[in-house]
């Protein structure tokens, strides 16, 4: 009898021991100053929206969290670096949709499974994007310049993007296959100089992110034909989107996020996810964000899950309709 009590006994402390060590990762993490590794240059709007959370986010969690730029491959250098991490919790990624839900339709070889490799743990935001143009250009909104480009049926509009692959690109592909005007895409290394080229009337068009065009569009120096998400941009209210402008369905945003190695501890993740989301309804942080024209989300794990595999399966047939590829 003796024995059996004791064995009993063994294995109620097990269980204990097992329940513990189930809660530990929540309790003691983090152990130590946390990663975020941006997979590109700082100073973009990506990067950015790392920095301006990771102040608050490290006050909450009680240790310092360090934003840290590994650019290279468009986006894929960095990534790569968090998919071999620990799954600790203490290296994340921030991920970017280019990267994660269009780089693996883009590149003939990738060194990373975006739904393999990495465990969501939420979605920071929605950047809205905006098609400008040269005042040149005799349209004024994005009815217009579809009007003006089927009836100039010998013209090609070249557009510039921040790079070939990225969302601004692929906005203008769909742009292109939905409406079978002539858009010729002209990729640059950032934003930043399509910008320049543009108010130069180099080029006539640019697909960029609203942030990076904003001040641009306020003063008149570009027109801002429309923003491809499915309501107006804060920034820019007065532009109308595309889905006004006679584009039903036409919505696409380019998101930003926290992803964690694959086999990181749910708990770990379900923390992280708390104080992330907590830290993006302060109005510090919401007030920043609405400057780089992201608007803040805040998802639950499975949300955002549910969001890159419906993402994946998008870009795959608008990538595969343009035949875009990298090596």
């Amino acid at each position: 009898m003796k024995t059996s009590l004791a064995a009993c006994f063994a294995v109620l402390l097990g269980a204990a021991a097992g329940g513990q060590a189930a809660q530990a990762p929540d309790q003691s993490y983090p152990g130590r100053p946390i990663r975020i590794i941006v997979p590109f240059s700082p100073g973009g709007v990506t990067d950015n929206s790392a920095r301006v959370i990771a102040d608050p986010l490290g006050a909450r969690l009680g240790q310092q969290v360090i934003v840290e730029n590994r650019p290279g491959a468009s986006g894929n250098v960095g990534t790569q670096l968090v998919a071999q991490s620990a799954p600790d919790g203490h290296t994340l990624v921030l991920g970017f949709d280019g990267t994660m839900v269009i780089n693996p339709h883009v590149f003939a070889k990738l060194s990373f499974d975006t739904l393999r490799d990495f465990a969501p743990v939420t979605k920071l935001g929605d950047a809205a994007l905006i098609l400008v143009s040269h005042p040149s250009l005799p349209v004024k909104n994005l009815a217009g310049f579809i009007s003006f480009a089927k009836k100039s049926k010998s013209a090609t509009f070249p557009y510039g993007t921040s790079g070939t692959g990225g969302t601004p690109h692929l906005a203008g592909e769909l742009l292109k296959q939905r409406t079978g005007i002539a858009l010729e895409h002209i990729p640059y290394k950032g934003g930043g100089q399509a910008i320049i080229d543009v108010l130069g009337g180099q080029i006539p068009l640019v697909f960029t992110a609203i942030a990076t065009a904003q001040q641009y569009v306020k003063v008149g120096r570009l027109v801002g034909l429309g923003v491809p998400g499915a309501t107006r941009s804060a920034a820019l209210p007065d532009v109308p989107t595309f889905i006004e402008s006679g584009q039903p369905g036409f919505d696409v945003t380019s998101w930003v996020s926290i992803l964690a190695p694959a086999r990181t501890p749910r708990p770990v993740i379900e923390k992280l996810q708390r104080e992330i989301a907590a830290v993006l309804q302060t109005a510090a942080v919401r007030e920043r964000y609405v400057a780089l024209g992201i608007e803040p989300v805040g998802s639950t794990p499975e949300q955002f899950a549910d969001q890159i595999r419906t993402d994946l399966a998008r870009w795959e047939k608008v990538v595969r309709a343009a035949n875009i590829r990298l090596e």
